[in-house]
């Protein structure tokens, strides 16, 4: 039936090619160029969003580096040393001896008294008292504080960094104002081309930088307004008839939004040269059109059977791969059980062995506890039985199956693969089954695969100490109706900016040599082709949850 698809696929290539050369010439030449434009401005745009991120971390990390120092100081400095403008001078310029990132350093105490000041602008702030600041007051809710770019006393724009140091029951704070140049420096970097921009807004829309093209410092940018960007975008806007790429993301201090601005036109000149080409080569194509149809037609067709062949290979070896990890993860925990009866086995043939050797047993007053050694030994092989048999009937390759199944069941003794490994990190795993679930139609052993694979991350993610919970039940109420699994875990939860991406290939949060990011992937793909549908909720602190429907029939 394949090869025959196949080659009725290759006739028609031929026919449709020879009779209408120039018509499914022109439509492959434009399909190319659609292609090519797609993935060309998926690049730039991929590109800038990179950009935006890298500049981002730059920052972060600069201010991040800035905050430690000031942390580092009030830690090990007591206000007393501090104030002594001598030993605050030396302190300064010791943080400035490997870079120039602090213009100047204070020390206020709890009334917003400037005790000491080190910096060009010492007559103008030594006596000023910061008392009725609204940076004062956040520095003393917070801790730390990076401030917005202001005028302040010395009217002159500048951003500060401010942290609290104690002293017995005494708060002060230690104050630095940071070079503007660097902020400036990092946000340039950012600028692509003749034409780009890049530039800081806050939350009300100022620029905390200047701009090159798009406003002036503490001005409002000639642009849409970014000011309420989360995470990181790109989009492309008209703006007063100018269509500029814009990529917004979203800071950590203080809830910056960095902007980078390219003319798309300058981006995509390789392109509009490209789309000439490619005008030209089809044209010339039409001459090479009925000599290559043949060849160019065996050779779509052979390459797309070993391609479906080579993808159906791959995707059962993966499948099989996380099955086979998955069996190894229980190895563990199956020897453990396995051990303990053994034991006892062991124990109860020795006992048995002294008592054939010391008496004749058919007339022994022992015969009774002959006779419950033998049962305890019986008991303990089939438990030995039961669990080597459950671990392969799991990790045994085999066809896909349809089988009418106890979802409960399945749930129940996938739990009793993994919770020796809970029970060892001190995790609870509760779990509530519906009395009236229906049976139903699937297949048992992909089920049992993914519920695995989801409470075994559950597991990774708790971590220690905490619970899962698992629960079954029956909605009759929805069309059509469906049981559900539901897997709830007290780990950390997940990033709602990662949310969305845990069921991609090779999407991991875990560290390289402990997870492959394929997991979740397989699990979604296996309930969807059982009809069903995997969901997650999470919340960062409070755990996540994921629910697992499928049809009852």
């Amino acid at each position: 039936m394949e090869s025959k698809h196949y080659a009725t696929l290759r006739l028609k290539i031929v026919i449709l090619t020879l009779s209408f050369s120039l018509v499914p010439l022109f439509v492959l030449g434009v399909t190319i160029y659609y292609q090519f434009r797609q993935a060309y401005t998926t690049k730039v745009t991929e590109a800038l969003r990179t950009m935006a991120q890298n500049r981002r971390s730059a920052l972060e990390l600069f201010i991040d580096e800035r905050i430690a120092q000031l942390v580092t100081v009030a830690n090990t400095h007591s206000m007393k040393q501090l104030i002594d403008e001598k030993y605050l001078n030396k302190v300064f310029n010791a943080m400035q001896s490997r870079s120039r990132t602090f213009i100047d350093l204070g020390v206020i105490d709890g009334d917003g008294n400037h005790l000491a000041y080190v910096g060009p602008h010492h007559d103008k702030l030594i006596s000023v008292n910061y008392g009725h600041e609204d940076w004062f007051h956040a520095v003393f809710s917070s801790g730390t504080y990076v401030s917005d770019v202001f005028l302040g006393f010395r009217k002159i724009p500048h951003f500060i960094i401010a942290v609290t140091g104690r002293d017995g029951n005494k708060t002060w704070i230690l104050r630095a104002t940071l070079n503007s140049e660097i902020i400036d420096n990092i946000v340039r970097a950012g600028q692509m081309g003749r034409t780009g921009d890049a530039f800081l807004i806050n939350r009300h829309n100022v620029l905390q930088t200047a701009s090159r093209f798009s406003g002036k410092l503490l001005g409002t940018p000639d642009t849409p307004d970014f000011s309420s960007a989360v995470g990181t975008a790109v989009a492309r806007i008209d703006f007063k008839g100018e269509e500029s790429l814009y990529a917004t993301t979203q800071l950590n201090y203080p809830r910056w939004i960095l902007v980078l601005k390219e003319d798309p036109r300058e981006e995509m000149a390789p392109l509009f040269e490209a789309r000439w080409i490619g005008g030209l080569v089809l044209l010339g194509g039409v001459l090479l059109v009925v000599l290559g149809t043949v060849f160019i037609s065996q050779s779509m067709t052979n390459e797309l059977i070993r391609m479906e062949r080579q993808k159906a290979n791959a995707d059962d070896l993966v499948v099989q791969s996380a099955k086979m990890a998955a069996l190894g993860k229980m190895a563990a925990g199956v020897a453990h059980e396995i051990n303990n009866p053994l034991q006892i086995i062991g124990d109860q043939a020795g006992w048995m062995k002294d008592l054939l050797e010391e008496e004749d047993i058919t007339k022994s007053p022992n015969f009774q506890e002959f006779a419950n050694c033998i049962a305890k030994i019986q008991r303990h092989l089939e438990r030995c039985r039961s669990i080597t048999h459950r671990l392969l009937r799991f990790g045994r390759r085999m066809e896909p199956t349809q089988e009418l199944v106890d979802l409960n069941a399945i749930v129940a003794e996938t739990i009793t693969f993994l919770e020796n490994e809970a029970r060892y990190r001190e995790i609870d795993i509760n779990a509530s089954y519906e009395d009236n679930l229906p049976r139903i139609t699937t297949d048992p052993a992909q089920i049992q695969q993914v519920v695995l694979n989801i409470i075994d991350n559950a597991i990774d993610a708790v971590g220690k100490s905490g619970q899962i919970d698992i629960k079954t039940e029956y909605n009759n109420s929805s069309a059509p109706r469906e049981v559900v699994i539901e897997i709830a875990d007290s780990g950390p939860g997940i990033p709602k900016d990662l949310l969305a991406k845990i069921f991609d290939p090779f999407f991991t949060t875990k560290a390289a040599n402990e997870g492959t990011g394929l997991g979740l992937s397989i699990s979604f793909t296996i309930i969807e082709k059982l009809g069903g549908t995997i969901q997650v909720t999470s919340e960062e602190g409070k755990g996540t949850t994921f629910t697992i429907r499928l049809p009852a029939g």
